[in-house]
């Protein structure tokens, strides 16, 4: 018996929303695999170059690919390739064309945007903080050219948890997770 279409949740928004942290705790809930930001894992700083944001697109598009092997009915994914594009313009004011190509070979069941009224949190690496609400538009403007439907995540950590779980309970999954 082939084994079913693997459901993939997108975390989606702006840096320091808790989608990392989400996306590894409702794996562990439901059971199954996360892929997290792959970026994390190839740069060490917000100096990156046309060919780093390449690499990282292609790498978080291998990972999820990766990943649907081994999930159980369910893969959270920590970012998507929007998310890469978003970052290359800030950054680099440049969107490479082949992250386009590359957001067209994985398409996500259901995206769940994170909001920003959270703390922000300085690890090292984000540099946004005083940008957050303009990135919130960003974030939400991308969306909508794809005329995607995302589910709003808000308000404290447990809210957080009951409105994903909510949706994630709704899905048609073969059996239960848990």
């Amino acid at each position: 018996m082939p084994k079913p279409k693997i459901k993939l949740i997108c975390f989606y928004g702006p840096e320091s929303t808790g989608k990392s942290t989400m996306a590894k705790h409702m794996a562990e809930i439901y059971r199954t695999e996360f892929v997290p930001e792959v970026s994390r894992e190839m740069i060490l700083s917000n100096d990156f170059s046309v060919n780093d944001i390449i690499s990282i697109g292609k790498a978080q598009t291998q990972r999820v690919i990766e990943k649907q092997k081994t999930a159980n009915q369910i893969l959270f994914c920590d970012t998507d390739l929007i998310t890469t594009q978003i970052y290359s313009r800030q950054y680099l004011n440049v969107v490479p064309e082949i992250l386009f190509e590359l957001e067209k070979q994985i398409c996500y069941d259901k995206y769940f945007l994170f909001d920003i009224d959270v703390p922000w949190v300085d690890d090292g690496l984000r540099d946004l903080g005083n940008k957050r609400k303009e990135m919130m538009k960003i974030f939400e403007d991308e969306l909508t050219k794809r005329s995607i439907q995302p589910i709003k995540v808000s308000g404290s950590w447990n809210e957080r948890e009951r409105i994903i779980r909510k949706e994630i309970d709704a899905l048609s999954l073969s059996s239960p997770l848990q």
